[in-house]
């Protein structure tokens, strides 16, 4: 009869410490959901401040083609006949100035748009094609330069300690 009052003694030390378990597994279970539910809470929380957010106003409709001493304000782009052919089918997928800076003859351009249609999923442009190679060749002509432009308007000033 010992051995059994021994057995059952070890049976409930053995069911009290599952029941432990099982409590604190629970416990764990509900922190985790909270958390869930409540991240603020926590010790991942940004310690950074709100950011506020700021209303920009949109351009009017008179700006948003407004052209000030010869150049599109948009884009910076010269206004020039076929100026509004190149914003409408080049500045949907870049940048004006990766056009301005890449100055190109005639059959250069050609070949660039041309390989844009092929790798960059461009659209035929018809008759644009020949109406926007013209104004680039016109506007932005091949440049003989070196590495870097020079620098122009400098203004030196006198350092004082």
């Amino acid at each position: 009869m010992e051995d059994y009052s021994k057995f059952k003694q070890q049976a409930r030390a053995i069911y009290r410490m599952m029941l432990l378990v099982l409590f604190f597994m629970i416990i764990t279970a509900a922190g985790v959901l909270y958390l869930v539910y409540n991240p603020d809470l926590g010790s991942f929380r940004s310690t950074a401040p709100d950011s506020e957010y700021v209303e920009v106003e949109a351009p009017e409709e008179d700006d948003f083609d407004k052209i000030v001493d010869g150049i599109h304000q948009r884009t910076g782009l010269v206004d020039a006949e076929g100026l509004m052919a190149v914003v409408n089918n080049c500045t949907n997928c870049h940048s004006a100035q990766l056009v301005t800076q890449n100055r190109m003859n005639r059959e250069r351009w050609f070949t660039t748009i041309k390989w844009m249609q092929e790798t960059q999923n461009l659209w035929d442009l018809g008759k644009n094609e020949e109406i926007i190679v013209n104004y680039l060749v016109t506007n932005y002509p091949v440049e003989k330069k070196g590495r870097r432009a020079n620098l122009k308007d400098i203004q030196w000033y006198d350092y004082q300690e």
